[in-house]
């Protein structure tokens, strides 16, 4: 999909909007404003690509709020060459931006339709370089890890031991966490081999986390 000076110019708007709304982080914002946030989108949406919303990509799933993404962007404190797994694909956009922050990074997603489409669609738009696998993100990808940041884009009805287990000392893991209307977003961060501590930040709201593989 082609990415057109309108393109460009409505996601710079998108940034101003971010920036006005509390997000500072610059290396996320430099991020997002490379990814054509419309190529993850079904093209009736491609005009309303960068407003401030989520959009439903099928089976059940949304692309998140283009400020939900930078949010969960900037608390993951990245850094170039890090080694990082997503929990939940979906449409790909927020792995993109990933990609574009300079991570090492493994992305899992449940639902095999969505997989499907999108491991090509990354590929496509030049980010070929991450790894995406069918998996049940509630096990993790325990063969490849540890990892230096973990971050989960869907709300959790609880924290996945597994996931704990394959955070790497020192570093830290962004979920959503609860099954109501609403979320936490909690930061926690392993500053021992079983030792957490944990921040609650503000509300959100995801689809549900859900456990096995659908084929």
């Amino acid at each position: 999909m082609l990415d057109t000076p309108r393109h460009k110019g409505l996601r710079k708007k998108m940034i101003a909007g971010l920036q006005a709304e509390g997000i500072a982080d610059q290396r996320v914002l430099e991020a997002m404003s490379k990814v054509p946030r419309h190529a993850f989108l079904d093209k009736a949406f491609a005009e309303l690509a960068y407003e401030n919303r989520a959009f439903t990509i099928g089976q059940g799933q949304t692309i998140s709020h283009p400020y939900t993404v930078a949010y969960q962007s900037a608390l993951l404190k990245t850094e170039p060459g890090m080694k990082v797994l997503e929990i939940g694909t979906g449409s790909g956009y927020q792995a993109a931006v990933l990609a574009e922050l300079g991570v090492q990074l493994y992305t899992l997603e449940r639902i095999k339709p969505l997989f499907e489409k999108t491991k090509p669609l990354l590929k496509h738009l030049g980010y070929a370089k991450i790894k995406c696998f069918h998996k049940d993100g509630f096990e993790g990808l325990p063969a490849l890890g540890p990892y230096e940041r973990i971050i989960i884009t869907a709300a959790a009805p609880e924290i996945p031991k597994a996931l704990m287990d394959q955070l790497a000392v020192c570093g830290i893991m962004i979920i959503p966490l609860g099954e109501g209307a609403t979320q936490k977003m909690l930061r926690i961060t392993k500053v021992g081999p079983q030792q957490f501590e944990q921040e609650t930040l503000a509300d959100f709201s995801f689809v549900p986390m859900l456990k096995g593989e659908i084929g």
